[in-house]
């Protein structure tokens, strides 16, 4: 058997901590290998030894069978290896062509030749179906064209392997598709490629073996042909995972959020956000479903008093908020889990357990004339952080050093600890593993259950479906239908979402147009 990498019983410790232990994982050529585990699993530090930014403790690492010490990432590249990474590696002011060609620059007597860069770097995105322009500045490009040229800085560097770190975490359905299909041309090139993710729906249709790592060990590696998603889910997390989110009948009494006639205008001065119209009652979830830039981020910020509105009225429990300071929102009852974690979430520089205590560290019992009680700040924090499943070696290591999943689940804590009246979750579940997904569910739905209002924005289509109790679909800055979830499907709410309203006369419709 021809493998093109070999990594052999790897073991790579951290002070107090084994993040991989004794794991092997062979790459054969031309196949698409899915590295499986749950967040914090270990997948990310086992690409990141092959890819030379750590050393291993044991084990050794072959490609094209001769075995390699490698002990940084240009060794890497000379290997033939790439890594498109999970947070991008781009400076926001260079333009496409002088972030690929950045440490290796073509030279022209003595000055870089970025003519002949950008003509290279073009047959390239051809050849591969990339449409990057190389000319175009990276700050004026949306996330799914960034990550396209971390893939073309690796073909560039000539990587004939290629590892992607949870490539679909931070795309819309829509890039998702694009970028499978991308990899399916690569393979036909005669690339091979390394799949760091833990969604299963994209290890079925794209891959074809599957490694599983579980807390840090190997667990097996299986022909995805002759597996499937339940089987791949159990072996992720230790246990039977239920796909089917399990709640009862909702029972809605009086309005907790009342929106009308909001207008948001975005940093442009262009309304984004025109004359909508939505409420949210006790007990209930609302799902916000819509493609990505339709006003749905704005309408999440304007509501939270992070962005101003315009006009209209947002009321909280018959209180006007709109336009609020965000701490004055947050005290009427209003919690947030906000789509970007690390942005608007947490100070990733602190350590979780004060992370905990960002929306309550003034009042009582947290601080007293201004001066924070550490006590009680940490004794709150280590009761959240064994309710939540927040898996941290302590309530004292840096937000930054834990997963992605532990990062939410401190996050979801913080928020539902408060008792808010109204619970907004902006992609609660992005870049989140199975068991991760069906905790923070489980929690969406209690909160329902104790008669709160629940607001959910996701681009997850079977989310929306599964967690909702009524769904409202966004269409360029309007609510255009509501629609019952157990009446829908993906395919018609995916119509609505681009705009498609109205249903040929004669048709079965189970949509309550607005219009």
């Amino acid at each position: 058997m021809d493998f093109v990498i070999e990594m052999l019983n790897i073991r790579k410790e951290f002070p107090g901590i084994v993040a991989n232990d004794n794991i092997t994982l062979q790459l054969k050529k031309g196949e698409i290998h899915a590295l499986l585990g749950e967040n914090g699993a270990g997948k990310s530090t086992l690409m990141n030894v092959l890819f030379g930014l750590y050393q291993p403790e044991q084990g050794e690492i072959r490609v094209r069978g001769k075995k390699v010490n490698i002990s940084n990432p240009n060794i890497a590249n000379d290997l033939g290896i790439g890594m498109v990474h999970q947070h991008f590696m781009l400076v926001d002011t260079f333009t496409v062509t002088e972030n690929i060609i950045l440490g290796r620059e073509p030279n022209n007597m003595g000055t870089v030749d970025i003519k002949k860069a950008e003509k290279d770097i073009r047959e390239i995105s051809d050849r591969y179906g990339l449409s990057v322009d190389p000319t175009a500045k990276i700050s004026e490009i949306s996330v799914g064209m960034q990550q396209r040229v971390e893939i073309l800085k690796t073909l560039y560097r000539g990587a004939e392997i290629l590892i992607f770190d949870e490539p679909t975490a931070v795309l819309t359905p829509q890039e998702i598709k694009e970028l499978i299909q991308i990899m399916k041309t690569l393979i036909k090139e005669g690339k091979s490629i390394i799949l760091i993710t833990h969604k299963l729906k994209e290890i079925m249709e794209v891959c074809d073996r599957v490694t599983v790592i579980r807390k840090g060990e190997g667990i097996g590696t299986l022909d995805v042909e002759g597996t499937n998603p339940n089987e791949l889910a159990s072996l992720m997390v230790g246990r039977e995972v239920t796909f089917k989110t399990e709640k009862t009948l909702s029972k809605p009494k009086e309005n907790v959020l009342e929106i009308s006639n909001l207008v948001v205008k975005d940093h442009r001065n262009i309304p984004v956000v025109k004359s909508l119209d939505l409420e949210v009652k006790a007990g209930e979830i609302v799902g916000i479903a819509g493609v990505d830039g339709n006003g749905q981020n704005e309408l999440i910020e304007a509501i939270t008093g992070l962005m101003k509105a315009e006009s209209g009225s947002i009321k909280l429990n018959n209180k006007e908020i709109i336009n609020m300071k965000p701490r004055k929102i947050t005290e009427s009852g209003v919690g947030h889990i906000p789509q970007d974690r690390h942005k608007h979430g947490l100070v990733l520089d602190f350590p979780i357990g004060e992370n905990m205590a960002l929306q309550n560290y003034y009042i009582k019992p947290y601080s007293t004339g201004g001066i924070l009680n550490y006590k009680k700040i940490y004794e709150k924090a280590r009761n959240l952080i064994k309710e939540f499943d927040v898996r941290t070696p302590s309530e004292y290591t840096m937000a930054r050093a834990l997963s992605g999943g532990n990062q939410q689940k401190a996050i979801i804590g913080r928020e539902v600890d408060r008792d808010p009246d109204l619970l907004i979750a902006a992609q609660p579940t992005r870049g989140l593993d199975v068991g991760a997904i069906e905790f923070i569910h489980s929690r969406l739905i209690e909160q329902r259950d104790n008669g709160k209002a629940v607001l959910l924005l996701s681009f997850e289509l079977d989310e929306i479906i599964n967690v909702s109790d009524r769904i409202a679909v966004i269409y360029e800055g309007k609510i255009v239908s509501i629609v019952d979830p157990k009446e829908t499907t993906e395919q018609e709410l995916g119509l609505l979402m681009a705009g498609s309203k109205q249903q040929k006369a004669g048709e079965d419709t189970n949509v309550k147009s607005l219009d």
